[in-house]
């Protein structure tokens, strides 16, 4: 799941980037509202936090030209401002929902998750493709000949195939959307977390492969029988 993150308190983005990635969330993090327009507008995120007070614009600017471009991204707002009126303005933009400074990882970690939530609330805990199944609670894949537990971004790549069965995807999507724009990965790793899963999907006796487009991308397909 990919979040951007519009935070100027650098430490604060720091820390904050840490935990989330801890719990398996991909973060794009910007520090000032121009860049959190221009990273909104462009990527397709799970979720966006936003902090109200920043440099260039502040958040609720941010927000208001982001809906009004149609992006539809949940977004969560922070701000270090506990008056009623600040609240009523962010939730009248469009945002989902607010946290106020100072506030508990364990808190941010739960709104996260509510608001993604909803989002998905169509998605299925468990994904299944022919006679394998994939847990979006516990990374667990499945099939008969046993149960693996994936890796966040394994677990990520395999998700994004079975949400999307059969379709060709390229590897800069999956860069994108997993590894972030600013991320130092070279594009080959996803080759390596590809051959990953394939192992993975053997060794539990799936009857779905991963196909490779050369130069383009991949696809999860049936094996043919």
């Amino acid at each position: 799941m990919r979040l951007l993150l519009a935070e100027d308190e650098k430490e604060l983005s720091n820390a904050l980037c840490a935990i989330l990635k801890h719990n398996n969330y991909s973060v794009d993090a910007v520090y000032d509202g121009a860049d959190a327009y221009a990273y909104g507008r462009m990527g397709d995120y799970d979720g966006i936090i936003l902090d109200i007070m920043m440099p260039k614009m502040n958040g609720i600017e941010v927000l208001k030209k982001l809906r009004a471009e149609g992006i539809s991204s949940p977004v969560l707002i922070l701000t270090a401002k506990s008056e009623t009126d600040d609240k009523i303005v962010g939730l009248d933009a469009g945002a989902d929902d607010y946290l106020t400074k100072p506030f508990s990882m364990g808190e941010l970690l739960a709104r996260i998750r509510a608001m993604t939530r909803r989002k998905a609330d169509f998605a299925p805990n468990l994904l299944e493709m022919g006679n394998t199944k994939l847990s979006r609670e516990t990374f667990d894949l499945t099939g008969p000949d046993g149960t693996l537990r994936l890796s966040s971004k394994e677990f990520q790549l395999l998700e994004m195939m079975m949400m999307n069965k059969s379709q060709l995807i390229s590897t800069e999507r999956f860069m994108e959307k997993i590894w972030g724009y600013d991320s130092d990965a070279e594009i080959n790793v996803v080759w390596v977390y590809i051959s990953y899963l394939r192992k993975k999907l053997s060794q539990i006796g799936a009857d779905i492969e991963i196909k490779a487009t050369r130069g383009v991308g991949y696809s999860l397909e049936e094996k043919t029988k």
